[in-house]
């Protein structure tokens, strides 16, 4: 299964779409004004601007066009959801988004703007502006948001130490979307309080100051997640992959590590903190829904995933 693993990892084209864009992140932060108002920006789920004692979070994220044109409701939801994960992935409250839409036809626009509708009430997240084309040659679909959160709280995607625990948490009450088998759906068919609460596990933890860096896991996968936690945060990680529980619908459905790893696991995080903080962070997930455990290290290997099944071990990749 380790090697298996590995080269699945190595050939998802979601991680590779992740390094890939790594020449465009640098770039911008090499050659774009700065101002001393940011915090932190490229690479975090959220980035922070400074404001008082607290940070204006700020997120973006682009639908994929064939999922506009496929599931235009779905697409719609998903504007919405992908942008709230960012904001509670390191610690923060959403306060509002902004959409940009463009369709061709008029049915297909309605779908998304009910989708997108659907998402701001189920999340209780308000609309407050956007651009609109209605006359597009193509379907686009992208959200911004914006959030905030105590300075002091505020949760870096680049704040992992060495000998830091590595923990995920998910969400076991889920089913598999209708879009896709990778996407593990958590949120559609529950209440408003239920999703937003075991997000709030966040905010617990944030408050608590218990976590060092900490991540949503997207499109990217379990490992994806990891990689760009590790890449951010310049130190490297060993997962223990018998560590990683698959939630028994999946089990169910015949999947196996190999297809788990690389679903879009919605309403799930990855955390890192020290061996005091473990037990703290695992029991503030399980009071909120979310089952929580020790996966892994942080190692000194800068931007290097290892594998291992407590016998054995393989790298994976530098990322």
């Amino acid at each position: 299964m380790l090697k298996r693993l590995a080269e699945s990892i190595r050939n998802n084209k979601n991680v590779i779409e992740k390094k890939e864009i790594n020449p465009i992140v640098q770039f911008i932060k090499d050659n774009s004004f700065k101002t001393e108002r940011i915090f932190s920006d490229m690479g975090e789920d959220s980035a922070a601007v400074r404001d008082g004692d607290k940070y204006i979070l700020i997120t973006t994220d682009r639908i994929i066009t064939s999922f506009v044109e496929k599931y235009p409701f779905g697409a719609g939801f998903s504007s919405i959801l992908v942008s709230v994960d960012d904001i509670y992935a390191c610690g923060g409250t959403p306060l509002g988004a902004s959409i940009i839409l463009s369709f061709k036809k008029r049915k297909i626009g309605d779908q998304i703007l009910k989708g997108i509708c659907y998402g701001s009430n189920k999340f209780k997240v308000p609309i407050i502006r956007g651009h609109t084309n209605t006359n597009g040659t193509c379907y686009e679909l992208s959200s911004t948001m914006i959030g905030e959160i105590d300075k002091n709280h505020y949760i870096s995607a680049g704040g992992a130490q060495i000998n830091d625990n590595i923990i995920l948490a998910v969400d076991f009450k889920g089913k598999i979307g209708k879009a896709s088998k990778f996407f593990f759906d958590t949120t559609t068919f529950k209440t408003s309080e239920e999703v937003l609460g075991r997000r709030k596990a966040m905010n617990v933890i944030a408050e608590k100051k218990l976590a060092t860096a900490s991540k949503d896991i997207s499109n990217g996968g379990i490992f994806g997640s990891i990689f760009q936690l590790i890449k951010y945060s310049k130190v490297g990680a060993n997962i223990n992959i018998a560590k990683i529980e698959i939630p028994t619908i999946l089990k169910k459905a015949d999947y196996d590590l190999i297809m788990y790893s690389k679903m879009y696991l919605t309403t799930s995080f990855i955390v890192t903190a020290p061996d005091q903080n473990c037990k703290p962070i695992i029991s503030i997930f399980q009071d909120h829904g979310l089952t929580a455990k020790v996966i892994g290290k942080i190692i000194k290997e800068k931007n290097l995933l290892r594998l291992n099944d407590a016998v054995d071990s393989v790298d994976v990749m530098k990322f």
